[in-house]
């Protein structure tokens, strides 16, 4: 089954930090308008796309994509994908680990 979302972190293939430092947001600005439908209202344009989000992971800035986006939107699941692979960027599938304590799912 494929994960939910996926993250692409600001890290090249060979561990070096992404540039420019806004990045995230400058990618999460342009997918800005990709949103499920009748959300977002009249301020939406101010706001980032629940499908694609800036995030910071273990220190290190990233993106959130939330594979409906690909549904919903085709062209820019594939900019997105895209965007990470020309860039030589890291892509990891999200799992979601229960926290210790939590019962399980």
């Amino acid at each position: 089954k494929l994960a939910e979302e996926f993250f692409i972190l600001g890290l090249t293939s060979d561990g070096r930090q992404f540039r420019p430092s806004d990045w995230a947001d400058r990618l999460c600005g342009v997918m800005s308008c990709f949103r499920p439908e009748g959300t977002g209202g009249r301020n939406a344009h101010l706001q980032f796309s629940p499908y694609v989000r800036p995030t910071m992971l273990n220190g290190v800035k990233a993106v959130v994509v939330n594979n409906e986006l690909q549904k919903i939107e085709p062209l820019a699941y594939h900019f997105v994908r895209n965007f990470a692979k020309d860039n030589d960027l890291q892509v990891v599938d999200a799992c979601f680990l229960p926290l210790p304590g939590d019962p399980k799912p």
